[in-house]
Protein backbone atom coordinates (compact mmCIF):
# COMPACT_ATOMS: atom_id res chain seq x y z
CA UNK A 1 0.00 0.00 0.00
CA UNK A 2 3.00 2.39 0.68
CA UNK A 3 4.19 2.04 -2.48
CA UNK A 4 1.24 2.54 -4.20
CA UNK A 5 1.07 6.06 -2.56
CA UNK A 6 4.48 6.23 -3.80
CA UNK A 7 3.78 5.82 -7.15
CA UNK A 8 0.87 7.70 -7.46
CA UNK A 9 1.15 10.49 -5.31
CA UNK A 10 -1.09 12.08 -3.01
CA UNK A 11 -4.00 13.87 -5.23
CA UNK A 12 -7.41 15.43 -4.12
CA UNK A 13 -10.44 13.08 -4.48
CA UNK A 14 -11.89 13.84 -7.78
CA UNK A 15 -15.31 12.16 -7.54
CA UNK A 16 -17.89 14.02 -7.01
CA UNK A 17 -19.25 13.19 -3.93
CA UNK A 18 -16.29 14.77 -2.47
CA UNK A 19 -16.59 18.21 -4.26
CA UNK A 20 -17.26 21.34 -2.14
CA UNK A 21 -21.11 21.49 -3.72
CA UNK A 22 -21.71 24.02 -6.25
CA UNK A 23 -22.88 28.15 -4.88
CA UNK A 24 -26.41 28.28 -4.36
CA UNK A 25 -28.53 31.23 -4.98
CA UNK A 26 -28.90 33.00 -1.96
CA UNK A 27 -32.65 33.21 -1.19
CA UNK A 28 -34.77 36.49 -1.86
CA UNK A 29 -35.16 39.23 0.97
CA UNK A 30 -38.16 38.43 2.95
CA UNK A 31 -41.26 40.91 1.85
CA UNK A 32 -42.29 44.10 4.04
CA UNK A 33 -45.46 43.51 5.55
CA UNK A 34 -48.53 45.34 4.37
CA UNK A 35 -49.42 48.07 6.85
CA UNK A 36 -52.58 47.53 8.82
CA UNK A 37 -55.60 49.53 6.89
CA UNK A 38 -54.74 52.86 7.68
CA UNK A 39 -57.14 55.52 8.42
CA UNK A 40 -57.22 59.06 9.28
CA UNK A 41 -59.85 59.74 11.88
CA UNK A 42 -61.35 63.42 12.24
CA UNK A 43 -60.67 65.75 15.22
CA UNK A 44 -62.50 65.04 17.67
CA UNK A 45 -66.56 66.92 17.76
CA UNK A 46 -65.76 68.58 20.97
CA UNK A 47 -62.00 69.74 19.71
CA UNK A 48 -58.95 69.12 21.89
CA UNK A 49 -58.37 68.96 25.27
CA UNK A 50 -57.18 72.35 26.14
CA UNK A 51 -56.29 72.70 30.24
CA UNK A 52 -56.27 76.25 31.03
CA UNK A 53 -52.70 76.51 32.50
CA UNK A 54 -51.16 74.80 29.48
CA UNK A 55 -49.62 78.24 28.32
CA UNK A 56 -47.88 78.21 31.55
CA UNK A 57 -46.57 75.43 31.50
CA UNK A 58 -44.68 76.51 28.38
CA UNK A 59 -43.64 79.94 29.38
CA UNK A 60 -40.38 80.41 29.15
CA UNK A 61 -38.42 81.07 32.28
CA UNK A 62 -36.15 84.25 32.71
CA UNK A 63 -32.71 83.89 31.50
CA UNK A 64 -30.24 82.53 33.92
CA UNK A 65 -26.95 84.80 35.17
CA UNK A 66 -24.11 82.80 34.49
CA UNK A 67 -21.05 83.91 36.85
CA UNK A 68 -17.55 83.48 35.19
CA UNK A 69 -14.96 82.80 37.52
Amino acid sequence: MEAERKEEGWETPKRGECRIPAKLQCPPPPRKKMPASVKRRDPPKGGYFLPPDLETLFALAPPRREVCV
